[in-house]
């Protein structure tokens, strides 16, 4: 028999269980989930796993996107944005046929644009003469050091200026990071002359964006930190302003060279900011100089190697590497093993309801330079993962908004997945235990949750509640009550 004591403290009301020492609450602490999507990026929400473990999922390649062509981009592309804005999808990348050092005069900013995200054209802009020609897709030059590592945003504060509608910085650690506007993306102006953010190296892809959940602009740029490449951030209320910079920090992850960190808000659940980042290994060689000769690298690009990690962060100056493993793999063929290539573009951008984009820089220094497309399912960097044998995940306590609780899911034929809800103490609420639950089969982005008494879980919102998940043969992507 359970035996409970009530402790009431500084006005707050904790129910302890003995025996169940880690069910003990304080009810004023349960998270407070309203109506948005929680993904399993993390522990976010968990309290225990048993016989499940979370499990990152691998994008999987489907295609070329853009070859690097025409003579004004080349083998020294790279610093890749891809933005999708209403039904047209944009890539921007560093135009730059020849190696160069840092800032130079011919690095260029080119663009392309898509209707579906898989077939892409190089507009004929006419904006600006290159190597001779007006008959180009280039969107800056003339700009050094800014073309360099040029990140555009569309900025979705509320109230922006039409004229301000596209935002992007660009420079070095000589110059600070530039800030540039744009009302369509494609014809950019200086905000001013003098840099807005000065305190850092900035030799990299240097990231902003507009964040609801934090209501400021945030920075994540290039700095380093006893020799290695690090992550700092800084915040601003109006763009122009910023605070201090803070290094990022990674928890007990070891230290390790993350060349560019792609931080954006994921576009279904802007609380969480997904980073897919370019790990770099210095003087790791897989080349030897006659393999490095028949891929056609450039001498000064085949000592090292690269992959990509997923981190994450929910605000603030930490990020959540669940996962030291790669997130996507160099992959079979030796030109995907040299120096700087593998690095994903600033973007994860979605393609239709159950599925999103991630692109990739491959072959760098090479003839063969190009970006190429993976696809992910919608919401399906992690899932809590059971297998056959079955296992549970427990969520802490929460406090939820709405009618019916959705999951994003997968089971196998022999599969499933039950849901039970409980008070905060672990007691299965009367009508929807696991035994009320009818099983969840199949594959589906969005799937209603229903109990004996039907999918109705109005009356509990509100108090704080636990979720009890049985899962068999199954993953489970995102959760939302709405």
């Amino acid at each position: 028999m359970r035996r409970f004591t009530v402790v009431r403290s500084a006005g707050t009301l904790l129910l302890l269980m003995f025996g169940y020492p880690s069910r003990a609450i304080a009810a004023d602490t349960a998270i407070d989930l309203g109506s948005r999507l929680e993904l399993f990026v993390d522990h976010h929400l968990i309290d225990s796993l048993d016989g499940t473990t979370l499990r990152i999922h691998h994008p999987q390649y489907d295609g070329v996107a853009l070859e690097f062509d025409r003579p004004w981009e080349g083998l020294f592309c790279g610093y890749v944005t891809v933005i999708k804005d209403g039904d047209l999808y944009r890539i921007y990348y560093r135009g730059l046929p020849k190696a160069r050092a840092d800032g130079s005069n011919l690095e260029t900013t080119c663009y392309a644009e898509s209707e579906d995200g898989i077939t892409w054209i190089k507009p004929n802009l006419r904006l600006y003469e290159v190597l001779g020609t007006r008959d180009n897709n280039v969107v800056l030059t003339g700009q050094a050091p800014s073309s360099h590592n040029f990140a555009p945003f569309l900025d979705t504060r509320p109230g922006v200026s039409p004229e301000q509608r596209y935002k992007a910085v660009g420079g070095s650690g000589r110059s600070g990071l530039i800030a540039f506007v744009s009302a369509d993306g494609l014809r950019w102006r200086k905000l001013r002359d003098e840099p807005i953010l000065t305190k850092g190296a900035f030799d990299s892809q240097n990231v902003i964006f507009w964040s609801s959940h934090e209501n400021k602009y945030i920075c994540y740029f290039r700095t380093f930190k006893n020799g290695v490449r690090w992550i700092t951030r800084a915040t601003s209320d109006d763009f122009i302003h910023w605070t201090e910079p803070t290094d990022m920090t990674f928890g007990d992850a070891p230290n390790e060279h993350l060349y560019t960190n792609q931080t954006r808000p994921y576009f279904r659940a802007p609380h969480i900011y997904v980073a897919t980042a370019a790990r770099f290994m210095p003087g790791r060689k897989v080349l030897n100089e006659a393999q490095a000769k028949a891929v056609g690298v450039n001498p000064g690009y085949f000592n090292d190697c690269s992959d990509s990690v997923l981190l994450t962060t929910r605000g603030g100056n930490r990020y959540h590497r669940t996962f030291l493993e790669s997130f996507i793999r160099p992959g079979p063929g030796l030109g995907n093993w040299t120096s700087r290539t593998n690095y994903p573009a600033y973007g994860v951008v979605p393609a239709g309801p159950d599925k999103m984009l991630i692109h990739v820089q491959r072959d760098y220094a090479q003839p063969t330079h190009r970006l190429v497309r993976y696809t992910l399912r919608t919401d399906g960097f992690v899932s809590v993962n059971a297998p056959y044998a079955g296992g549970e995940m427990i969520t802490k306590p929460l406090v939820f908004a709405g009618k019916n609780l959705l999951l994003n899911y997968a089971t196998s034929a022999a599969g499933g997945i039950r849901v039970e809800v409980q008070q905060a103490d672990g007691t299965p609420v009367p009508g929807f235990s696991l035994d009320d639950c009818q099983e969840t089969i199949g594959d589906q982005i969005e799937r209603t949750i229903t109990w004996t008494s039907g999918d109705d879980v109005s009356k509990l919102a509100g108090q704080p509640v636990r979720l009890r998940f049985r899962l068999k043969d199954a993953d489970l992507f995102s959760m939302r009550f709405r």
